[in-house]
This record gives C-alpha cells, sequence and structure tokens, in this order.
C-alpha cells in the first residue's frame, strides 16, 4: 500500500505481550505507525508468515516496505533512519 511508505506498520495479534511491549515503544518514540491484527487480516497473515519463515511471529513491522520480525526499537530507529528518515521527528 502507497500509505505504507508514510509510518510504520505493526503486524501484532491479541494478547501478545511482546506486541504490547512494542507498541508502547513506539508511541513514546513519536514514530507514526499504523496497526494491522493478524487475526482480523488473513492477507496480513499470510505476510507475516512470508517474512517469518511460515510462522506467524509478531510483532513482525515493515518501514517503508522492508520487514523486520520481532524487532527492538533500536533496530527499527535505524531501519527507520535508513529507509524512511522523513519519519522522523
Amino acid at each position: 500500500m502507497e500509505q505504507d511508505r508514510d509510518c510504520v506498520v505493526l503486524y501484532w495479534r491479541p494478547m501478545c505481550t511482546y506486541c504490547l511491549k512494542l507498541w508502547v515503544k513506539l508511541r513514546f518514540a513519536r514514530l507514526p505507525y499504523r496497526a494491522v491484527n493478524i487475526w482480523r487480516d488473513p492477507d496480513a497473515a499470510a505476510f507475516v508468515r512470508s517474512v517469518a519463515d511460515g510462522n506467524e511471529t509478531v510483532p513482525t513491522v515493515t518501514v517503508a516496505g522492508h520487514p523486520l520480525v520481532n524487532p527492538s526499537l533500536r533496530r527499527l530507529r535505524a531501519a527507520v533512519r535508513e529507509h524512511a528518515p522523513h519519519l522522523l521527528a
């Protein structure tokens, strides 16, 4: 999606503590993001499986179309600096 070039996309699912932790860190980092629940979006779940060796590993994040599986905030910020520096405040 073209709109995904303008934000970080966080693929998550309910009850995932790792997702919640990253979600909170994203909010404090003030990075624009869009959250996608893979249990409600079969295409999103298929995308996650395609970049996570067939698993529905969440959180999975994309930065300007570049996927990161279960990234730390440090790794996520590095990807933003490299692929989408316009997202930095």
